[in-house]
């Protein structure tokens, strides 16, 4: 493997970093209520699955009593 100096390495860096496309502030406001939206969704599926299979279980272990 061809070693490289750090001087150059960072010059390499800098150069890479050049190349990206980086989000506008109004992308990046949106993705991000997006994900909040989706993180809401997913908790109240996870809340509704749980009571539900609470529920389920506790008729379940009743019937043995």
């Amino acid at each position: 493997m061809a070693k490289t100096n750090p001087v150059e390495f960072f010059q390499q860096v800098r150069a890479e970093a050049r190349k990206v496309t980086w989000p506008t502030r109004r992308e990046t406001l949106i993705t991000t209520a997006m994900v909040f939206v989706m993180v809401v969704l997913a908790s109240l599926f996870f809340l509704v699955a749980d009571q539900i299979l609470s529920f389920a279980i506790a008729q379940i272990l009743q019937i043995g009593r």
